[in-house]
């Protein structure tokens, strides 16, 4: 029964219900990013320069001239990628002249100044990525094996630990995040590439945006404050 009850619980134990609100809360805020960059996609920018050219002209501003501007696919997949020094530009934001795109292009270009700069959050995130991935794909995995071999204890801390590492990185994202988008709008009024009434919708988008990773930070501490619950009673309830 120990076994039988312990893997029940792993799947219907009242604890899934923070789960479910992790995941209602990440579509919320995937829904309202996706809401609000497409509302701003529609207005032009005074300036008519795309994101690519937005991107490329912060960072000649900033004094970074080892990053280089490319395209990817995708819709929002926009990133920094530090190792490479590349500001990548997807499909939506690379050639539109739309003040959502300047706005996610310079988010980017804000990463880049923040890597210029030695930020230290950006430094700590960057060196917690491999174990950060780890973590993700094999924390649950883990825990699942300790609970198929009799709730093995060891195999099941070993899971949640690895698991907190995913974890930590989704909090240390959350400052970086917030960093770059407020570089992004005091660079975008600096270096005069927006007007006031412009800058306030580019920080409709990067707000919205932010929100994603708030909501995923949030889902990651449920998840892993459910296995906490979880397991921690099954091991109390074994001694």
């Amino acid at each position: 029964m120990g076994y039988y009850g312990g893997f029940y619980g792993f799947y219907f134990d009242p604890t899934y219900w923070l789960v479910i609100v992790g995941a209602l809360l990440c579509i919320l805020a995937q829904t309202r990013v996706s809401s609000t960059f497409h509302k701003y996609a529609r207005v032009r920018s005074r300036s008519r320069m795309t994101g690519a050219q937005a991107a490329q002209r912060i960072l000649e501003l900033s004094g970074i001239y080892d990053v280089h501007v490319e395209y990817i696919k995708g819709e929002l997949t926009d990133h920094y990628d530090p190792r490479a020094k590349v500001v990548r530009l997807s499909q939506s934001t690379y050639g539109s002249d739309s003040i959502a795109a300047i706005g996610v292009a310079a988010h980017e270009c804000g990463h880049a100044l923040q890597h210029n700069k030695g930020y230290a959050p950006l430094k700590i995130r960057t060196a917690l990525v491999p174990a950060a991935n780890i973590g993700s794909k094999l924390g649950i995995p883990i825990i699942l094996l300790g609970v198929l071999f009799g709730m093995n204890q060891l195999f099941i801390q070993i899971g949640i630990w690895v698991f907190a590492v995913a974890v930590l990185f989704q909090i240390v994202t959350l400052p970086v995040e917030y960093n770059a988008s407020s570089r992004a709008l005091a660079m975008l009024g600096d270096y005069g590439l927006m007007e006031n009434e412009e800058t306030k919708g580019c920080r409709k988008v990067l707000n919205a945006a932010a929100l994603t990773y708030v909501a995923a930070a949030a889902s990651s501490i449920l998840q892993l404050l459910r296995l906490i619950l979880l397991f921690g009673n099954n091991s109390r309830r074994r001694d």
